[in-house]
């Protein structure tokens, strides 16, 4: 997208001057011209996936594939620069995923690209997976983030506030981070896990900001899947 500007100086109209890249961060065309312009991004060795959903992009590549890491990377960089764009290799991580249960049989890990930081857990549209599958850094994050909020839910009750408001309020705040994703993540979960998040429920209980007769954070959980799969059904 190419825009023009022009200003005004000492009642002079100043020259206009090209603008190669226009999209402004935040706005709601940004990730829809993304989409357009990474319609034309694909990988260049069968079995490789790219996955785009607005302005991320995952490169997953197979350990049948893993020679082929620093060819893709290339790829990508060569078509960012093709749509006037350029690869933040800063902002780029990589992540090696192996099953907990064939660690002994890992071979040494093939060596970093340049410029890539390696990380052993990675955020993924909001949900944080470590390189062993597991969620526990996503829940440990959803508790401290919740305890915060409880805090100022306190002190909203001590200045006053009603409390089915207070109650609206959890329920659409930490009850919203708590099931954030569910779907996707709940399945990895740890009986750890689960008890972290179900005593959040039985705290909000306690201090009177969840029901006593509110569905448990298992039903919730069964909810959030049967409302997927029933807008899966109807797309």
């Amino acid at each position: 997208m190419v825009m023009s500007t022009a200003r005004r100086s000492g009642g002079k109209r100043s020259s206009m001057l090209s603008i190669n890249a226009s999209i402004i961060q935040g706005s709601a065309i940004g990730p829809a011209s993304y989409v357009v312009n990474a319609a034309d991004l694909h990988t260049t060795f069968s079995g490789n996936s790219i996955l785009k959903y607005a302005d991320d992009t995952y490169l997953i590549i197979p350990a049948s594939n893993i020679q082929s890491r620093a060819a893709e990377l290339q790829n990508v960089e060569q078509w960012a620069l093709t749509n006037n764009l350029k690869l933040n290799r800063t902002k780029t991580n990589e992540i090696i995923i192996v099953a907990s249960g064939r660690q002994k049989s890992l071979k040494s890990p093939p060596p970093c690209l340049p410029g890539i930081e390696r990380v052993t857990s990675l955020k993924i549209l909001g949900v944080t997976v470590s390189n062993k599958l597991s969620v526990s850094e996503h829940v440990r994050q959803i508790v401290t983030r919740c305890a915060q909020s409880f805090h100022a839910l306190r002190i909203l009750r001590n200045y006053g506030t009603e409390v089915n408001t207070l109650q609206q309020v959890f329920k659409s705040v930490l009850l919203g981070k708590m099931t954030y994703a569910v779907s996707a993540w709940w399945g990895y979960t740890t009986a750890a896990d689960k008890q972290r998040l179900v005593a959040l429920i039985r705290q909000a209980v306690r201090v009177g900001l969840y029901p006593t007769d509110g569905p448990s954070l298992q039903q919730l959980v069964a909810d959030v899947d049967d409302a997927l799969f029933a807008r899966i059904k109807a797309n």
